[in-house]
C-alpha cells in the first residue's frame, strides 16, 4: 500500500473514527487556539483521543501560563485528560526548577512548540459513548493564581459499539553475523604553501588533530569495541594546476597518515587512505546553496566536462570577483581530510546490560539485542514502545525495524507514523498485516479486508482471524 493509499485512509479515519468531529479546524480561546485534525475512537476498554492544537496565536507573558485541558463531559460523569500548559519565560523555568509538572499535564514553553500534537489513551466508560468533549482553559498569573478562564466544545462523541481489535505480528530480526560499526569526521589541517609536512603547532592544526585522535580514542579505549579500520581521503582546493594538487593531496594524506601511526601503531593491513586532487563537489556544493548572483554561470563551468586547470581558468576569466571571494572564503574549506573509522563490536546477551547499554550508547546494539528487551516488557508498555523507537532510530532504513515500529505506533493510534513507517517497511508478510491492521483501525474495511487476504496467501495466520473480525464488524 503505498502513500497515496495511506493517505486517503488517514483522510477517511478523521470522518469515521468511532465519532462525528465538527467539520474542519475549530478556533477556541477566543479565536487565540486552533484545533485541527480531531479524532476520538474505542478499542476494548479504552478511549484514544487525538489531536493538532496550534498556540501560535497565544500572547503569553514571562511571568504567566496557560492551561488547556481536554475533559469529557455528560449529565454527572466528567473525566479531565492530560493537560497542556504553555509556560512565559519565569513560568516555563520556575516548573522545570521545581518539577511542579506531572504525568497528568506536559510542559511547554510559550513561543517554542506551535503546534502540538496530542495524543492519550484513557480507560473506557460507556457514558463516553455520546459524551460532550470540551477544552477548558485557564490563565495563571506568576503566583499561579487564576485570570482568567472559560469552556470550548469540541465535539459530541457518537461511539459504535463495536470496533476492530487488533492482533500484531511483530518480527524477530536476524542476528547480525558481526556488529561492525563507525565514526566519522573531518579535519581541517594547515600545511605551509606547497608542502606536505605536518606542523603540529602551526595555526589550528593542534585542534584539527585532536579530533582525529579522539575519535580513535573512543573506540580504542572502550573495552567492547575492536577498531578494524582506519581510513583517510584527503581533499585539495582548485587554485594551482592539478599535477601540484595531485601532489599535495597525495603528500599531505601520506603524512597524516604516518601521524596517525605514530601514536598508535597501526599495522598496515588496518590503515588505508585516498585522495582527492581538487574538491569540485565540495566548491560545486557551497555555490549551489548560496546566493551568488552568478551562481548559475558558475555551476555551468563546474558542471562542464573541461579538464580540472581549464575550469579553474574560466572561473577567474569569467568571474574574477566571484573566484576572489570563493579564493578567500570557500577554498580553505576544500582543503580537509575526511577519516572513517570502523570498529567491531562485541555481542551482548544480558537483558539488563542491554537495558544499560540502551540509554548510554544504543548504537553499539544490534536490533536482535534490542529486541531481547523487548521480549522482557510488557507488550504495549512505555519501554515497549521506547524499545521499537530507539530500534527505528538506530536503523532508520531496516524493513524489520520499521515494520515493529509502525505496529508499536498503530499500538497508540499514531497513525501519521505509523504510516510514515510503513512506507519503510517494504513487502515482508508481516508489513502487508500491518497495513490492513492500519486500514481496519482507520475504518476502511475494504482496503483492510483485501490486505488481510493477500497477507494470509503470504502464510499470515492471524489475518483469517481479522478478516472474520471485519466480517462481524459490519
Amino acid at each position: 500500500m503505498g502513500m497515496d493509499t495511506i493517505v486517503k485512509i488517514w483522510c477517511f479515519a478523521l470522518l469515521v473514527a468511532g465519532v462525528v468531529p465538527e467539520a474542519g479546524a475549530q478556533k477556541i480561546m477566543e479565536e487565540k487556539v486552533t484545533v485541527s485534525n480531531l479524532a476520538v475512537s474505542r478499542a476494548d476498554s479504552v478511549l484514544f483521543v487525538a489531536m493538532d492544537v496550534d498556540v501560535s496565536g497565544l500572547d503569553v507573558k514571562t511571568n504567566r501560563e496557560v492551561i488547556l485541558t481536554p475533559s469529557l463531559r455528560k449529565g454527572t460523569d466528567s473525566l479531565a485528560l492530560p493537560s497542556l500548559l504553555i509556560a512565559g519565560r519565569n513560568r516555563y523555568y520556575h516548573h522545570l526548577r521545581n518539577g511542579l509538572q506531572d504525568e497528568t499535564m506536559t510542559l511547554y514553553r510559550h513561543g517554542e512548540d506551535s503546534v502540538i500534537e496530542y495524543r492519550t489513551v484513557v480507560p473506557y466508560a460507556s457514558w463516553m459513548n455520546t459524551a460532550m468533549l470540551v477544552a477548558q482553559n485557564e490563565t495563571c498569573g506568576c503566583c499561579g493564581d487564576s485570570i482568567s478562564g472559560g469552556d470550548d466544545s469540541l465535539m459530541t462523541l457518537r461511539l459504535e459499539p463495536k470496533a476492530f481489535v487488533p492482533d500484531f505480528a511483530y518480527v524477530r530480526p536476524e542476528a547480525e553475523a558481526e556488529k561492525i560499526r563507525e565514526m566519522r569526521g573531518s579535519a581541517y589541517i594547515d600545511f605551509p604553501v606547497n608542502r606536505t609536512y605536518i606542523r603540529e603547532t602551526y595555526r589550528n592544526n593542534a585542534a584539527e588533530l585532536q579530533k582525529i585522535r579522539n575519535t580513535i580514542d573512543v573506540v580504542r579505549n572502550d573495552s567492547d569495541t575492536y577498531i578494524t579500520s582506519v581510513f583517510i581521503k584527503g581533499y585539495a582546493s582548485p587554485e594551482a594546476s592539478w599535477a601540484t594538487n595531485t601532489r599535495l593531496a597525495k603528500g599531505r594524506t601520506e603524512a597524516l597518515k604516518e601521524y596517525v601511526r605514530k601514536f598508535y601503531e597501526f599495522p598496515d593491513s588496518l590503515m588505508s587512505t585516498a585522495y582527492q586532487p581538487e574538491d569540485w563537489e565540495g566548491l560545486r556544493r557551497y555555490v549551489d546553496t548560496s546566493a551568488m548572483a552568478n551562481k548559475a554561470g558558475i555551476l555551468a563551468i563546474i558542471d562542464n566536462d573541461m579538464i580540472p586547470d581549464a575550469k579553474e581558468y574560466e572561473l577567474k576569466l569569467r568571474y574574477p570577483a566571484d573566484y576572489d571571494f570563493l579564493y578567500k572564503h570557500v577554498y580553505p574549506g576544500l582543503r580537509h581530510s575526511d577519516y572513517v573509522v570502523q570498529y567491531r563490536v562485541r555481542t551482548y546477551s544480558d537483558v539488563e546490560e542491554i537495558r544499560r547499554i540502551m540509554v548510554t550508547e544504543p548504537q553499539k546494539l544490534s536490533l536482535r539485542e534490542l529486541f531481547l528487551v523487548a521480549q522482557d516488557c510488557e507488550p504495549g508498555s512505555d519501554e515497549y514502545n521506547e524499545v521499537f523507537a530507539i530500534a527505528v532510530r538506530m536503523f532508520p532504513e531496516d524493513r524489520v525495524a520499521n515494520l515493529n515500529a509502525a505496529n508499536t505506533a498503530l499500538q497508540l493510534r499514531d497513525f501519521r507514523n505509523a504510516a510514515r513507517y510503513l512506507e519503510k517497511a517494504g513487502s515482508l508478510p508481516e508489513a502487508v498485516y500491518a497495513r490492513g491492521i492500519f486500514a481496519a483501525l482507520l475504518r476502511d474495511y475494504d482496503a483492510a479486508t483485501a490486505l488481510f487476504k493477500e497477507a494470509a496467501e503470504k502464510g499470515i495466520t492471524k489475518a483469517e482471524a481479522a478478516i472474520r473480525q471485519i466480517q462481524e464488524i459490519r
